[in-house]
């Protein structure tokens, strides 16, 4: 087997905690090949000495079980230090972390899948906060499919500081940013990975947040480069995980609430949204009064009886129910809301508003609240 082939076999091997593998993480500089041997050079970054040994293992018995060498060894390196080698002192991948400055709380809002209304539920608790008082932004992380110009009626484009720092846009109070203020949201973003790494950086080093209390990150579905770039680079407070009922969407968004919880980022909770589809009504009669004392019957929801003025109430479950309790109950942390499907939440969205100032009085308006008060409430009992 050559070099180039085993490097091959290696791309198998994925670095605790992501979806990339050693290989494209650059952790196997070298590879030397004797006769019926085999020696591999590991660079693995990490102050963990137990994930370095289980990388080296892992390595270890792939090359036993796929190839045909008799003698295997591998060999942890690190770049030397003066001028002479040194022993291996690891360096773990999130020793960049850091705080932004002037910013109290960073909280990511997530999904595993596109479509569950993620960007739609970043925009009004980020409202929420802002109306309780706190001083907060909204980073719109989606490279390729940016929606917070759309969700909050923006065609701006931000300023410049004298420091060379974008100046975020102001709406409702909030403090915004989005890649499509900058790209144009009708403009397709083309980009390879590395590129949308580096923008995801840029974001959070040129851009000039002043003091908030909360930064919401809307981030785009799934784990890859933005989460990545983000655990690698940000400390924040936890991920918020939105879902829909579904069981596609569930099993989808327990992917993303594994991975934060493998780069021991805490997730917060679990926000359903369009969760069932609220009926309302008056069965009358031919003259226009109530009918009364019956039962109004829907076929596949079912039945509801009619009260003294002929009203009813139903909840239509269009996808299936209870998918985010499921979720909340697997992870062990909260079911922090379950946002039903909204005629007037829709509008409010397309007009350019939040719903908690298209209608300060709707029972979302109310649950976006009670969402918000748990999340304060999680994040003043760890001080």
């Amino acid at each position: 087997m050559e070099e180039q082939q085993i490097r091959e076999l290696l791309k198998q091997i994925k670095y605790p905690g992501f979806s990339r593998d050693i290989v494209s993480f650059g952790m196997v500089p070298e590879i030397i090949i004797k006769a019926d041997k085999v020696m591999v050079n590991l660079k693995i970054l990490s102050d963990n000495r137990d994930t370095v040994e289980a990388v080296a293992e892992e390595v270890r018995q792939l090359l036993k079980t796929e190839t045909d060498y008799t003698q295997i060894e591998i060999t942890l390196i690190e770049t030397p230090q003066g001028s002479a080698p040194q022993a291996l002192t690891p360096k773990d991948p999130f020793a960049s972390q850091r705080s932004l400055q002037n910013i109290k709380h960073i909280i990511a809002v997530a999904s595993g899948k596109g479509g569950v209304g993620k960007s739609t539920v970043s925009v009004n608790l980020a409202a929420t906060l802002q109306k309780r008082g706190f001083r907060t932004g909204l980073l719109d992380l989606d490279i390729y499919g940016p929606s917070l110009p759309i969700i909050l009626g923006i065609n701006e484009r931000p300023s410049v500081s004298p420091d060379k720092k974008l100046v975020p846009l102001e709406r409702f109070g909030l403090q915004v940013m989005s890649f499509g203020f900058i790209s144009g949201n009708q403009a397709p973003a083309i980009w390879r990975g590395p590129m949308v790494a580096k923008m995801t950086e840029q974001f959070f080093n040129d851009v000039e947040w002043g003091e908030l209390d909360f930064l919401i990150l809307d981030l785009p579905p799934g784990t890859g480069d933005v989460q990545l770039t983000l655990v690698q680079k940000l400390k924040f407070d936890g991920a918020i995980m939105v879902t829909t009922p579904q069981d596609i969407a569930v099993a989808d968004v327990s992917k993303g609430a594994d991975m934060f919880r493998k780069v021991d980022v805490p997730v917060l909770g679990v926000i359903e949204n369009m969760s069932g589809l609220q009926l309302s009504g008056k069965i009358v009669d031919n003259q226009g009064a109530p009918i009364t004392g019956a039962v109004l019957e829907l076929d596949g929801v079912g039945t509801y009886p009619l009260d003294q003025a002929g009203s009813f109430n139903a909840r239509l479950d269009l996808f299936k129910q209870g998918g985010g309790s499921r979720e909340s109950t697997r992870l062990n942390v909260p079911l922090l809301g379950e946002i039903p499907i909204s005629r007037e939440l829709v509008e409010a969205t397309d007009a350019g508003r939040p719903i908690i100032e298209q209608n300060p009085e709707s029972i979302i308006t109310a649950i976006y609240g009670k969402i918000a008060d748990k999340i304060i409430t999680q994040l003043e009992k760890r001080g």
